[in-house]
């Protein structure tokens, strides 16, 4: 009998033995397959059991979670949600995350390793920390005049302080409400087919995602190729240019809006906005400059992160005579994000010095501990400190005299760029409207803010449209919150 009892124990523990091998097996080596495996749901449920950490604007939380008692707890919430949402993006349990929901995803969602203060027990445990907060660059009064001066209408507004690169609006319209996108329910399925399939785009992030043709607003990197070169070294001796000017090795005249652009000088031709003059500075500069000072700003470069990408802004590096024309005033292939034209304007009221723009000034822990700095990277030289400072006369005279007059604010110096852009099959869409400007409150010691706006919209009348007349007062205001007057 004690053999058999022998026997039996013996069996016991080899049955114990592969029963631990087995354990093992499933929980070390096949842990990451079923971790990974879609039915899975555990993974799901842990990242759903805590509220998300928040983004803050001037201090103040712009999203929320909800305890909603299912089995996916917490939702994400956005009290002022198409006001931020180009910033926010959003966090749903059914579509993922979007902007910097994406990007500061683990410190959001508390899975971050700086937010574990004993990782090896936290791999152990699998234990979630509690998510940190996203501290921001943006002015929540600039934020909200940008978005009340489109006032629904197709467009966007990007506005960046110039010595730091820290951006203060990014305003895209018409937006949505990403609160409709949080959960996993039937409406959230509706809202988001709804919002994808909506003609006016909701949720294109106009401000960074979307490229424009400049227009004249472009004449400020021209201008900048042409002093830096030396074709320009007076701005107000005349200039040899034809009105109208037939581009080189074509039929095809360009002309103006107005007159008064027959060889009129630099400075003239900056605030009237001269097609003529412009189209030949850039054929006299030459692809090489031209080109090499358009990158030099930050076109073509595909490698812009605010953190979440920005769409590269072009400018076209093999163009005949006649192209580099068009090119040069901000037609042909040339393309732009607002952010990009609102760093064109920061760089010239930072005395040729452009900053990269980044959004994220720190992260903390629940609570408001620090966990990681500022965004803020080194700027680049990009044109002669000289050259910067007479670009800032030029656009000061725009504002003054020029196109730009909408744009005045009392007190306070500010500089701009108007442009109105063609496009279309023969140009024969509705011209979008551009304004690029910087201003400084005469007891500041350097500008604070550079404001890029455009506007496209479908339903204006094609005569009343103009950078001057429609974005011109939208950057007036986002500048004025900006300075607080």
């Amino acid at each position: 009998m004690a053999r058999y009892i022998r026997y039996a124990r013996g069996f016991c523990a080899l049955l114990l033995a592969a029963l631990l091998a087995n354990a093992a097996r499933v929980q070390v080596v096949q842990s990451r397959e079923y971790d990974g495996n879609p039915a899975n749901r555990r993974a799901t449920i842990a990242r759903y059991q805590q509220p998300r950490g928040n983004i803050l604007v001037d201090g103040r939380p712009v999203t929320g979670s909800v305890d909603t008692g299912e089995q996916l707890r917490y939702e994400r919430t956005y009290p002022d949600g198409p006001l931020y949402a180009p910033v926010t993006g959003f966090a749903s349990q059914k579509y993922g995350t979007t902007f910097l929901e994406h990007t500061e995803d683990g410190v959001l969602s508390g899975t971050d390793p700086l937010l574990r203060p004993l990782p090896l027990w936290s791999d152990v445990s699998r234990a979630r920390g509690r998510g940190g907060d996203v501290v921001t660059t943006l002015n929540r009064r600039a934020q909200e005049a940008a978005y009340r001066g489109l006032a629904g209408r197709k467009g966007a507004v990007a506005a960046v302080e110039p010595a730091t690169g820290r951006i203060l609006a990014l305003v895209t319209s018409p937006s949505y409400d990403p609160s409709e996108l949080s959960g996993n329910s039937e409406a959230v399925v509706s809202a988001w087919a709804r919002l994808n399939h909506d003609p006016e785009k909701p949720m294109l992030n106009r401000a960074v995602r979307q490229t424009y043709p400049p227009g004249s607003t472009f004449k400020v990197v021209t201008a900048a190729a042409a002093l830096d070169a030396g074709v320009v070294t007076d701005l107000d001796e005349r200039t040899d240019s034809p009105d109208p000017y037939r581009l080189p090795g074509t039929t095809t005249r360009l002309t103006n809006e107005g007159d008064g652009c027959a060889d009129a000088s630099v400075r003239d031709a900056f605030e009237w906005s001269c097609n003529t003059v412009f189209a030949k500075l850039g054929v006299d500069v030459g692809v090489r400059d031209m080109v090499a000072t358009a990158q030099a700003f930050g076109f073509n470069d595909t490698e812009v992160r605010i953190p979440f990408s920005v769409a590269p802004s072009t400018f076209d590096t093999r163009v005949d005579r006649a192209q580099l024309a068009l090119s040069s005033i901000g037609q042909y292939n040339t393309r732009a994000t607002p952010l990009q034209m609102a760093m064109v304007a920061a760089a010239v009221a930072d005395g040729g010095v452009l900053r990269p723009p980044y959004l994220v000034e720190r992260t903390t822990r629940h609570g408001g501990a620090p966990l990681s700095g500022s965004g803020a990277r080194p700027g680049r030289q990009v044109m002669r400190p000289a050259t910067a400072a007479r670009l800032a006369e030029l656009m000061a005279g725009v504002v003054e005299e020029g196109t730009g007059t909408n744009a005045a604010i009392p007190g306070v110096l500010v500089g701009g760029k108007t442009g109105t852009a063609q496009h279309g099959v023969g140009n024969t869409g509705v011209p979008y409207a551009w304004f690029v400007s910087w201003a400084r409150s005469e007891d500041a010691p350097e500008p604070q803010v550079a404001v890029a706006v455009v506007v496209e919209d479908a339903a204006a009348d094609r005569g009343e449209i103009s950078g001057g007349g429609t974005a011109a007062p939208i950057a007036k205001e986002v500048m004025r919150a900006v300075l607080g007057r």
